[in-house]
């Protein structure tokens, strides 16, 4: 029996993760709640339900952001940048495989710069890139992305803060209203204890949570390397999850 079955139930430890107001992530400051929190008693049908992804239509390179995107057809060149694979497996706190499950995810380029009209970031775009993906987990709870690895980017959070390179990953619940949004950091980024938003996690064992980790097993020769990032949804290894604080 493998560690993460002998792992037990665990209800959420709130103290594991930061409080909504924290100053020294300064937009947290602004939309932090100034009320207590509204328990949903008695949730009703669209607390509890939600779309079935199963019949959920893909295109052949939703899950490929080397091919899903050109900003001119006659454009033809792949993106700039180091060619990266993203996979991992969504899975509950006992290695239990959720499937058929819709995992999203978003990033910037290779230069640090979302393509996002707020984004006045001075890098580049990159013409043949979008920097959005999705896809199904099988049968075993796997997903895989094939991507550029992106840069990191300053924010004007004070004077010299810089985000680590990330991507952010949403996977859908059994219903609508159990939407969980992370981060994927890249293990070895000298940035990531630096990052103001890192700083408001308490436990570095939550901050593990959220770094990718180097599959050289996985790597394609030479082409892409890979990094491993599975989702557990629940219990003393879940993974840490933005909209859970």
């Amino acid at each position: 029996m493998s560690d993460i079955e002998n792992r037990r139930f665990v209800p959420r430890d709130r103290n594991w993760h930061p409080a909504p107001h924290t100053p020294g992530y300064k937009t947290s400051v602004a939309r932090s709640p100034r009320q207590a929190l509204v328990s949903l008693l008695k949730p009703t049908v669209s607390e509890l339900s939600g779309p079935d992804f199963r019949h959920l239509r893909m295109g052949p390179n939703d899950n490929d952001l080397l091919l899903n995107f050109r900003e001119d057809p006659q454009h033809s060149g792949l993106p700039i940048g180091e060619r990266i694979i993203m996979h991992g497996r969504v899975i509950d706190q006992f290695g239990k495989p959720v499937p058929h499950t819709l995992v999203e995810m978003w990033q910037a380029n290779a230069g640090g710069r979302y393509r996002h009209k707020k984004d006045q970031y001075l890098a580049p775009l990159d013409p043949g890139f979008g920097g959005v993906g999705r896809c199904l987990t099988d049968e075993q709870g796997w997903y895989r992305f094939r991507t550029i690895k992106p840069g990191p980017y300053p924010w004007p959070n004070d004077i010299n803060s810089w985000r680590p390179a990330h991507i952010h990953v949403s996977v859908m619940g059994p219903s609508i209203s159990t939407r969980l949004i992370t981060q994927m950091y890249f293990e070895g980024d000298p940035l990531i204890p630096l990052c103001p938003i890192v700083q408001t996690l308490r436990d570095p064992e939550a901050v593990a949570t959220m770094v990718g980790r180097l599959d050289m097993a996985h790597s394609r020769t030479m082409d892409c390397l890979t990094y491993r990032f599975d989702l557990v949804v629940r219990g003393e290894l879940q993974t840490w999850f933005e909209n859970q604080g």
